[in-house]
């Protein structure tokens, strides 16, 4: 749930700039976004002084002599519990399609479906386009947030080049 949350708000700030794109445009930065996040963590570095988080953007981290002290890098997270299961992957199927279906027929799903028919109808009878196309973003982007962190759960070492764009597509 924690990974949808910042998923969400990270969907919120990407998309109140982003969203006066269309089309392939949209698409392009919004891969982007996720390639610049991938290659941000390749260089961020975590790690525990005196109970303390510190992070640096090298592999040395002030106050930290022992590279096993370093929690998460270009190296991975390492020692994380796998805990994915398809018990958790029906129940987040179930939450998505319980989502989906209550977003569908109320008053936001009929105004998204008819924006994603026709942007300029959708204008022409009052709808506020920006909107309910940053809703949909923002849901989505919490969606694909806790399907990426069942992802990373499947995995004991998390490292940031197996979240690559062909795991994007995916």
């Amino acid at each position: 749930i924690m990974g949808g949350i910042i998923s969400g708000i990270a969907g919120l700030i990407i998309g109140i700039p982003v969203l006066r794109l269309r089309g392939d445009y949209l698409a392009i930065v919004t891969l982007a976004f996720g390639e610049i996040i991938r290659n941000f963590m390749n260089v961020l570095y975590f790690g525990f002084v005196d109970g303390k988080l510190r992070f640096a953007f090298n592999h040395t981290i002030e106050g930290i002599e022992d590279t096993d002290r370093i929690i998460t890098g270009a190296i991975g997270a390492t020692g994380t519990k796998t805990m994915a299961s398809f018990t958790w992957g029906l129940l987040l199927c179930l939450f998505t399609v319980f989502i989906v279906l209550n977003l569908k027929n109320p008053k936001q799903g009929r105004a998204i479906m008819s924006i994603r028919d026709n942007r300029i109808a959708g204008e022409s009878i009052g709808l506020d386009v920006r909107k309910y196309k940053l809703m949909a973003f923002v849901v989505s982007a919490a969606l694909a947030g806790m399907a990426g962190c069942l992802f990373g759960l499947n995995y004991s070492t998390l490292v940031p080049i197996k979240f690559n764009f062909n795991t994007s597509v995916l």
